[in-house]
């Protein structure tokens, strides 16, 4: 490759080029990923009885408590959000070309 050819080391050629551009399908996954790792989340409490915002969402929604589940559906809204702008924010550091 170009890099190799201007007589930059192998260890700098595969961390500052191919890594760096590999990672970002990589984060595109992840950050995907997110939202039904919370989805999961919710069905792991529910079949297993352990306690955490997904069994209260389901047991709510049960109750018809719908304060409570309208609360707990805008924090998992706001953390899949939270979560995309961290990873559009790492994008425009991986990747200098893409800009907001």
């Amino acid at each position: 490759t170009a890099a190799r050819a201007r007589g930059i080391a192998e260890r700098a050629v595969i961390y500052r080029h191919a890594l760096k551009n590999a990672f970002i399908p990589v984060l595109t996954m992840m950050g995907l990923q997110f939202a039904l790792l919370l989805a999961g989340a919710v069905l792991t409490e529910s079949t297993f009885t352990w306690p955490g915002l997904g069994r209260l969402l389901v047991e709510r929604i049960e109750y018809r408590d719908f304060p409570t589940v309208q609360g707990a559906v805008v924090f998992f809204a706001l953390l899949v959000s939270l979560v995309s702008l961290i990873v559009d924010i790492i994008y425009a550091y991986l990747d200098p070309r893409i800009r907001y």
